[in-house]
């Protein structure tokens, strides 16, 4: 008698409330038994499955009508190898508490995102990065991984054990089935000495070698319709833990302050070239520092609720494709874009779905907040950018949204077709399919 117990009525929206769903049936599982029990219902009723994780990705990626399997109750530590500096986990644990179990150990993950409320196997699924020449995307720190197949089989897979469905697995987007642990190499635990700047877009880009080569984890902030950079240097100290930044006044300020003009702006555009003049005068034109382990300063507040997209291009395109979104912005002075554009790096790897894949990458993200909720109007902004990026054999952010479709993706991934025929090896019947999924391979 099957004991797994799904529940009706279940709305699922993302953190972002931008995209949403009503799955049939919604399952927090504690064991693999459950899970392929669950598999073996959805066969037989002939229902889709989507694994979801902390609903971070701000897309319908993780979205179905059909089954929904939480994992937040398959989150347990399962080992932790001090000589190799491993830790294995279910792939269901956020990344929050690995960080803190981790550190109890004295390890840490050498890169996070900069949000921790995600799912060990969502992060690697979407191929969640940071920022550092010298570092990969999240997945590339991924040695090993199980997988459970629509079949209901247990795959393990590493560089030397099924190795191609590794290379697929480590940037799986949920279609090649359920990840049950996750692998990672760790390194020991640090800490981080962070320090923010102003500059001008102008400068960074004529020196962009240079910044890449004196911090570690650098990355940029442009204020669009401005020349107005903060610059931001990550990189490994030993000196005790201080901050030289004002909670009361980045809150009060950077967040009920901005909300309340970017509402007003949503009636007067003009408005935004000079709310993030203001900004960067307010908040950004000082030098601020701060020192603390590791995962604290690579985390920080996403205190909107917003729309983003983020491509990755070639390293050497930056400053050509930076320049080129400038001068449409000012050629097109309906089109306004909220601050900041955000500007990172990633080395390249063989991850088969990795948009840094074979190449060093600039991932350029940029951003519409929805102050109280009101929808600005972005399409226009969000189409010239996509257009930018594609001229520049730019790649998308698979967990954020963008209109590619099958044919951008086999102009963009030369693995793209070897990823195609493990997922239909894997999954014939198209169990892990749903809308976002389609549009990608059919």
């Amino acid at each position: 008698m099957s004991c797994v117990h799904g529940q009706g009525g279940v709305k699922f929206q993302n953190w972002a409330r931008t995209y949403g769903s009503s799955p049939e049936l919604y399952f927090q599982p504690t064991s693999v038994e459950e899970i392929r029990e669950i598999l073996d219902m959805a066969r037989k009723r002939d229902k889709r499955v989507k694994v979801v994780g902390g609903g971070h990705s701000p897309s319908d990626i993780a979205c179905t009508d059909d089954f929904m399997i939480q994992m937040g109750k398959m989150n347990r530590v399962l080992k932790v190898d001090k000589e190799k500096q491993q830790v294995t986990v279910e792939g269901g644990i956020f990344l929050s508490d690995l960080n803190v179990e981790l550190s109890k150990h004295g390890l840490a993950l050498a890169n996070l995102g900069a949000v921790s409320e995600v799912a060990a196997a969502g992060v690697i699924g979407t191929g969640t990065h940071n920022t550092g020449i010298k570092h990969g995307i999240l997945p590339t720190q991924v040695v090993a991984l199980t997988l459970l197949t629509a079949s209901g089989e247990i795959l393990e897979c590493s560089e030397s054990i099924n190795a191609d469905i590794f290379q697929a697995a480590r940037l799986h987007l949920g279609c090649l089935g359920i990840v049950l642990t996750v692998t990672f190499q760790c390194v020991p635990q640090f800490h981080l000495h962070e320090v923010a700047f102003p500059s001008t877009l102008t400068e960074v880009l004529d020196h962009l070698e240079d910044h890449l080569k004196r911090s570690q984890y650098f990355r940029f902030l442009w204020f669009p319709h401005s020349e107005n950079v903060s610059v931001i240097y990550q990189d490994p100290t030993n000196k005790p833990p201080s901050s030289s930044s004002n909670w009361l006044w980045d809150y009060a300020v950077g967040y009920y302050l901005l909300e309340f003009l970017l509402w007003i702006s949503t009636f007067v555009p003009s408005l935004v070239c000079w709310i993030n003049r203001f900004f960067f005068w307010l908040l950004f034109s000082s030098r601020v520092e701060n020192i603390a382990i590791s995962y604290k300063i690579f985390n920080y507040e996403c205190r909107f609720k917003q729309h983003v997209q983020d491509w990755a291009i070639p390293i050497e395109k930056t400053k050509e494709a930076l320049l080129e979104l400038k001068a449409a912005l000012e050629n097109n002075p309906k089109m306004v874009a909220h601050y900041p554009v955000e500007v990172r790096f990633a080395r390249g790897d063989e991850i088969w779905l990795s948009p840094c894949f074979q190449r060093d990458s600039c991932y350029v993200n940029i951003i519409m907040y929805r102050p109280y909720g009101k929808n600005v109007p972005h399409l226009n902004y969000w189409l010239t950018y996509e257009g930018i990026m594609k001229k520049h054999g730019g790649r998308p952010h698979w967990a954020k949204a963008h209109s590619c479709t099958q044919k951008d993706f086999e102009k963009m991934y030369p693995a793209f077709p070897k990823f195609c025929s493990v997922r239909e090896k894997l999954d014939p019947m198209g169990i892990f399919l749903n809308t976002y999924l389609e549009k990608v391979f059919y």
